[in-house]
């Protein structure tokens, strides 16, 4: 039997999901969180055989909350649910130790799938991510595009602004002060080569980074 626990901060969603998973046979979804201090207590208060994790929740989450995770538990799969496209932002997730990705878009038939693969202790990716990869790997970082130089934190913060959030918005979501969040995005436009949130948002489109109508918290 593989018990999972699903971390999201949409009911909706978390009901789509079991509903998704009741029909899957030896998968049980073993509880719910909301966001991710509830997520974070119930690793810690009961065995899991994986997390299903959605990326944008208010607070902690992201790939902070994926970090945390590891370090508690190590051994703990995480598939990771995010409305971002699946390249970098992917990437990243699976460099923090996420054992897979899934867009929410494509996600109801190879849910199941995803599941019982990291459950397993294998890895879960589509071939555009392994070779967005691979491509790391082997390209000099002064031939990577500008995006994947940022940190993990100025890229959550480039990701929120391209989606159209102010400065204000994002500090509350993230509990972070209106000054921190500045100082991310002039970090985030100095390592962009680039003078406005304009310019970071046509960067976006162009490179398939932002997603029409997102709703996104890292």
């Amino acid at each position: 039997m593989i018990r999972i626990l699903i971390v999201d901060d949409h009911a909706i969603l978390r009901a789509g999901l079991k509903h998704i998973l009741a029909e899957c046979s030896n998968i049980v979804v073993g509880g719910e969180a909301g966001n991710g201090l509830d997520a974070l207590a119930k690793v810690r208060a009961e065995q899991w055989d994986a997390v299903v994790l959605d990326m944008t929740m208010p607070g902690k989450s992201g790939i902070e909350l994926i970090r945390q995770i590891k370090s508690e538990r190590p051994k703990l799969p995480i598939l990771v649910l995010s409305m971002h496209k699946e390249d970098i932002y992917a990437v990243r997730t699976l460099k923090a130790g996420a054992s897979g990705y899934l867009c929410k878009d494509n996600a109801e038939p190879q849910l199941e799938q995803a599941i019982r693969k990291v459950a397993g202790g294998g890895l879960f990716i589509n071939p555009a991510v392994a070779e967005t990869l691979a491509v790391g790997m082997l390209a000099r970082t002064s031939e990577a595009p500008p995006h994947t130089r940022l940190s993990d934190r100025e890229y959550q913060i480039f990701q929120y602004i391209v989606d159209g959030k102010g400065i204000t918005e994002v500090s509350h979501e993230l509990n972070l002060s209106v000054k921190t969040v500045s100082s991310y995005k002039t970090r985030v436009l100095d390592k962009m080569g680039m003078t406005n949130t304009a310019e970071l948002i046509r960067y976006a489109v162009r490179h398939g980074l932002v997603v029409a109508g997102d709703d996104l918290a890292e």
